[in-house]
Parts: structure tokens; sequence; C-alpha cells
């Protein structure tokens, strides 16, 4: 019979291998953190279709969107619009954009392009995408 008592078979003979290994691993840990921290990720965005109502018919629709348009903000791009009938007449402005999440409130937004009060009686968020 063969004394198996000194073979350790899961463990390692060599102490300098161990602090060798765990020197390589640290070494790639490293890489691995600068490599990670040296990418940007992309800026979380979503497209929103905005309604804009006016107060009536006669109110100038040209005029309203350029004062929406007006509105220049980092993270902000307008998109195309359309004026969409919605009764009596009246007509509402229909507008895309793309906001980066971080950097524009939509609420803000909002309360923003109210502030023309005399074309805006209100504005909705109609429907809204991340990208």
């Amino acid at each position: 019979e063969e004394d198996d008592d000194d073979v350790d078979l899961f463990g390692s003979d060599d102490e300098e291998e161990d602090a060798e290994h765990a020197r390589i691993r640290e070494e790639r840990l490293k890489e691995y953190a600068a490599k990670k921290a040296g990418k940007t990720k992309p800026a979380a965005k979503s497209i929103v279709t905005l309604d804009v109502k006016p107060w009536d018919d006669e109110t100038d629709m040209k005029q309203l969107e350029a004062n929406v348009r007006a509105i220049e903000k980092d993270g902000l791009v307008w998109g195309a619009s359309t004026l969409v009938p919605i009764g009596f007449g009246i007509k509402k402005l229909q507008i895309n954009l793309v906001v980066e999440d971080d950097k524009i409130s939509l609420d803000e937004l909002q309360e923003q392009i109210q502030e023309d009060e005399d074309h805006v009686q209100s504005s909705d968020i109609a429907a809204m995408q991340k990208l």
C-alpha cells in the first residue's frame, strides 16, 4: 500500500505560485476597472410626443410653434411637428422631441411652454418611449 496522506490534490505545493496568481488576478482586475471607467455609457434618452393646445381657433399657431421651438436646453432636440384638428376649427400642435433623461425634466419643460400664456392653454405628453 502507498501512503496518499502526503499528497494534497487540491492545494498548491508552492506558496510563490499562489502569490503570483494573486498578483496577476489583481493586475487584471485593475486593467478591467480602468477599461470600464474609460468607457462612457450613452446617455439615457427618451423620444416624446407633446400636444400643445391653443386657447382658440384664432391663436397664431406659427407663432406658438416658434415660441415652443425657441426653448433651447442642453439635452433637448426638437423634431417634426404637425397641426392636428381637434374640433371647432381649433388645431393643436403635436411636436416630437428627444430628451436626455438626466438633463431635462419634462415637467419643467411643460411649465416653460405654458409660460407663453398668450398662445398656450395647456400641454400634454401624448407618447413617450425610451431610446
